[in-house]
């Protein structure tokens, strides 16, 4: 399952360590990072896992590969069980979803108390000094999530389009191929994705992608590496290609403007905090436009850029939950911002 773990900064198991306070647990589609904290704040073991699917492979076996990663991180902090496990889950999109996977995380007795919320509210805490602000995640998928410190939040299902979603690597992916097919065949305008896209894979023509997809000579999880010949054939000056990366820009500032609204911050200096491999790969294009957009929808919104490992956020947020001081949650920051 490709599992690593390591004692903060030495690489051997951690030895007469405080007693721990919290498990933290930030599990994407790719991969899960788990932290077990110390009541002092000291990170006395980490560890790394597999992608958490539960809609794929069924929740009681998602659990078991964070259980792994769980497993390690609690050896090398010489613990059994922690006060708090905070958990951040991609796929926990509905408050119903959250409720059912903090059961399962529970009925593992890996915390006196357990709280679950999408992976989205990681990245929004790991890049804020409080629980406030907005966060725009632009991964495989697309969400949005914000939260003030009185608990109140804004989010939305990210389903895909059944929930109004566009964005994220796989729509992107999607779209480009879509203008390359009808360029192709003369339902579309010329564009230059027509040439970058399948010879990517080696291949002559969209035709001959497009047969490769559907017959399953190309993985399907491959898709995912059209995204970055999009952006490199926008900024090659591609008009078809730079439309498509202006949408997915008004995208992640309609769903910041919505959420800011929401929770009546569009007047106060909000942080807008853009996460996900394609917002964090800083696209000039996309970035320029994303803060443009701001500027006029939202001038008081301060956009940054999270790139610090999400399990931060998830630890923030557990330790928010147990109410610790400033300087227990500022060590816990260092051992991330090093």
């Amino acid at each position: 399952m490709g599992m690593t773990s390591s004692a903060p900064g030495t690489g051997t198991p951690a030895t007469g360590t405080a007693v721990a306070a919290l498990l933290a647990v930030d599990a994407g589609n790719s991969k899960t990072d788990v932290a077990v904290v110390a009541d002092d704040g000291t990170v006395v073991g980490t560890a790394r896992g597999g992608g958490f699917r539960p809609p794929v492979v069924g929740v009681e076996t998602a659990v078991d590969e964070i259980a792994d990663a769980v497993a390690h991180a609690f050896e090398q902090a010489g613990v059994h069980s922690v006060a708090h496990v905070s958990a951040c889950l991609a796929n926990a999109d509905l408050p119903v979803e959250e409720v059912q996977l903090a059961v399962a995380l529970r009925d593992r007795g890996w915390g006196a108390s357990v709280t679950v919320r999408n992976d989205t509210f990681a990245i929004l805490r790991a890049g804020v000094a409080e629980p406030l602000g907005v966060a725009v995640v632009c991964g495989a998928g697309i969400n949005c999530v914000g939260m003030r410190p009185d608990g109140r939040v804004a989010r939305f299902p990210a389903l895909g389009r059944i929930s109004g979603d566009w964005g994220g690597g796989w729509g992107l992916a999607e779209e480009a191929v879509w203008h390359a097919a009808r360029a192709e065949d003369g339902r579309g305008g010329p564009t230059e994705l027509v040439r970058t896209l399948p010879a990517h894979f080696g291949l002559a023509s969209v035709y001959e992608l497009i047969e490769a997809v559907h017959l399953g000579r190309l993985e399907d999880s491959r898709r995912h590496e059209l995204t970055p010949v999009l952006f490199a054939t926008a900024e090659d000056g591609d008009p078809v290609a730079r439309a498509i990366v202006d949408r997915l820009a008004e995208e992640v500032v309609t769903m910041a403007t919505v959420a800011l609204t929401r929770l009546e911050l569009l007047d106060e200096e909000t942080p807008v905090l853009l996460g996900g491999g394609v917002l964090a790969a800083r696209h000039p294009q996309l970035d320029d436009r994303i803060r443009e957009l701001l500027a006029t929808r939202a001038p008081k919104a301060v956009p940054r850029v999270v790139a610090v490992r999400p399990v931060l956020g998830a630890a923030l947020l557990g330790l928010d939950h147990l109410g610790v001081s400033d300087e227990v949650q500022a060590r816990v920051r260092a051992h991330y911002e090093v």
